[in-house]
């Protein structure tokens, strides 16, 4: 689970506690709303729409999107096939940031990567992370972090692999303007304890996306990160935390011209405070003014600066990066 990347892998603030998917993303190749009224509702098995979601080609008939509502939660979308959504109604692109909450489905592969400096030393992360749609109301994305890297209490750096997660994302509603996702991130202990990982976590998470003017873009959301393993708790320090997010941005350039396509400028607020009694209730409130931009061929950048307005400071900075595949 990539949001706040470094400073959550680490365990740097939040007791190493594992928050929703928040790393740069993106629903590309978005189109305008058809004018057919084609859909791809009653053509599909369950079976069969996964299939479709996952190898089929969801960008070049956008005329089969078609919005999906909450009260239609469980008789609509889960068996139709995933289909890239539209831009907002402003004539934004639904695409995600660094250190944002997301809302949104993808289907793609990214590669974020932090670089932490604080007074304990310098610490980094590195992930591949993979977004897998199976319908139009169910996606799954695998974490895979390769690496985990810091510094000890006894001054040795330890370099190991992270705590592999799993999150499932149910799509609640969407709209032309708007999208709303619930998430559910499974974190396993494969990281190691000095790393602050070792983490056996849990985290429901409420997420959304919205544009309605031009190229003004507001995501945000909350979660509560809970963890249930003894080693996690006991000797990595992780604890139940609360989790919210509130991001902004402006879109100013059109997709195709690369390499600054889709050129988004914004600030994400990350808020976090520990909610249990096993320590003292410290909130951590940290600002990451980013960029994201399209190179060309689906290939994405990413950049990043997170800076913490809280004390006690968790970490002087972190620098955020990361490079996307949209397939």
């Amino acid at each position: 689970m990539t949001a706040r990347l470094a400073t959550l892998m680490l365990g740097v603030g939040v007791g190493g506690i594992v928050a929703p998917p928040t790393s740069g993303w993106t629903a590309e190749m978005p189109a305008q709303i058809g004018t057919s009224p084609v859909s791809a509702r009653g053509e599909y098995s369950v079976f069969d729409a996964a299939k479709e979601s996952l190898f089929g080609d969801p960008y070049s008939d956008p005329d089969r999107w078609q919005p999906l509502s909450l009260g239609a939660l469980f008789t609509e979308g889960w068996d139709e096939p995933w289909i890239s959504p539209p831009k907002g109604g402003g004539g934004a692109p639904r695409q995600s940031w660094l250190n944002a909450f997301n809302g949104v489905f993808y289907r793609l592969a990214n590669v974020p990567f932090g670089w932490v400096h604080g007074d304990g030393g310098d610490a980094y992360t590195g992930s591949l992370n993979l977004f897998t749609p199976f319908s139009r109301r169910f996606e799954v994305e695998w974490q895979i972090p390769f690496i985990v890297s810091s510094r000890g209490s006894d001054g040795t750096r330890h370099d190991a692999f992270g705590d592999f997660a799993v999150t499932t994302r149910f799509l609640l509603s969407e709209t032309r303007d708007v999208s709303q996702s619930f998430n559910l991130t499974f974190r396993t202990p494969t990281g190691d304890i000095a790393n602050h990982n070792g983490v056996a976590a849990i985290t429901p998470d409420y997420e959304f996306w919205a544009n309605w003017w031009r190229g003004f873009v507001v995501r945000g959301g909350a979660a509560l990160a809970v963890p249930y393993n003894h080693d996690g708790i006991r000797k990595a320090g992780a604890r139940t935390t609360f989790l919210g997010n509130l991001s902004a941005g402006y879109y100013f350039t059109p997709h195709d011209l690369t390499p600054v396509g889709d050129l988004v400028w914004y600030v994400s607020t990350n808020l976090s405070q520990p909610t249990d009694d096993r320590g003292l209730s410290t909130t951590t409130l940290t600002f990451t003014p980013g960029f994201r931009t399209h190179l060309g061929r689906n290939w994405f950048l990413f950049g990043g600066v997170e800076v913490p307005a809280t004390k006690p400071e968790p970490f002087d900075y972190q620098v955020l990066g990361e490079l996307l595949k949209v397939f």
